[in-house]
């Protein structure tokens, strides 16, 4: 919902205003288009995104965060060191439960992986699966699962239950 509902009083006259506004706007809200919002990008040492591409996106209802990021490195990006995290447009409700979601790397070849929340946190990383036998997963970083250079592109998708 855009806004929080009113509270009605007993007696109260309902205008034709009142109602459009509490019962067919936050109707339509649910379907209307998304919002976007530049999503940060971080790490032990923060990567830059020099002449590449981060946007996000994401539809609110109620509580419920529906959540999609894009990260098109260029040519001038640079990857920083350690484990990748990536804003998300409204903090995660502190639930105990970690929401997970779906990620794609297409980097030379396409890596498919989940993307993950912790309770109560602003932040997702990306996880693939790592090399072995059975495959175990490792977070996303500048070198796994692949070695990010200029036009590797990263998709996470996730849907959660906002703290507000």
């Amino acid at each position: 919902m855009t806004f929080t509902p009113r509270t009605w009083v007993v007696g109260e006259v309902v205008s034709a205003a009142t109602m459009n506004q509490e019962i067919r706007d936050q109707f339509n809200s649910m379907f209307g288009a998304w919002t976007a919002y530049t999503p940060t990008w971080t790490a032990s040492t923060n990567p830059a995104l020099g002449n590449g591409t981060l946007s996000g996106r994401y539809m609110k209802i109620g509580r419920t965060v529906l959540c999609e990021v894009t990260l098109t490195t260029g040519s001038t990006t640079t990857y920083g060191s350690g484990v990748y995290s990536f804003g998300v447009p409204v903090p995660a409700a502190a639930s105990g439960i970690d929401p997970v979601g779906t990620a794609r790397l297409t980097a030379g070849s396409t890596y498919i992986g989940q993307c993950s929340l912790g309770s109560g946190q602003s932040a997702m990383n990306a996880t693939f699966p790592a090399s072995g036998s059975p495959a175990s997963a490792a977070n996303m970083n500048g070198t796994a699962p692949a070695t990010l250079a200029a036009g590797h592109i990263l998709r996470m998708f996730i849907t959660y239950e906002a703290a507000t």
